[in-house]
């Protein structure tokens, strides 16, 4: 096996655009070693970190976050499966928040938006009187917000 990738070859081995390879380098992500021609040669264990970086970016981290984890990780080789357990520790509570959040939001695209009555100030089962803007603008329920 090769040592060195093309991003070319690590854009279709990963599934991601060579736009966003360069644009995840540029935000220090990732790295690449340059060829005497400028082109960008990865080293295979690059993958890996890019994997990481789109499964944090589904679950909902942004770029700044991810950069705060991916610093955790060794640039110069494929990280062990100790380095990943002390990452792993954060994202349960991140995946846990995150669930709940889709939960509630399932839950109000039954009962709340479902009864159809479409008013939040004058429904009489889910928020009376309006009742529930004293916690703040936007969905308190759906957000989490304490009541």
């Amino acid at each position: 096996m090769e040592e060195f990738l093309t991003i070319g070859q690590v854009s279709k081995r990963s599934g991601v655009a060579s736009s966003a390879l360069r644009f995840y380098e540029e935000k220090g992500l990732i790295t690449s070693l340059r060829a005497g021609s400028g082109h960008r040669n990865y080293p295979r264990h690059v993958l890996r970190r890019i994997a990481f970086i789109v499964f944090a970016q589904k679950v909902g981290l942004s770029l700044d976050e991810i950069a705060e984890e991916v610093a955790k990780l060794p640039v110069d080789h494929t990280p062990s499966g100790q380095d990943w357990s002390k990452l792993s520790k954060t994202w349960t509570t991140r995946i846990e928040e995150k669930i709940m959040e889709l939960e509630r939001l399932k839950r109000g695209l039954s009962q709340c938006i479902g009864c159809g009555c479409l008013s939040l100030f004058h429904c009489k089962l889910a928020n009376p009187g309006d009742r529930l803007g004293r916690f703040g603008p936007g969905p308190s329920r759906w957000m989490g917000k304490k009541r």
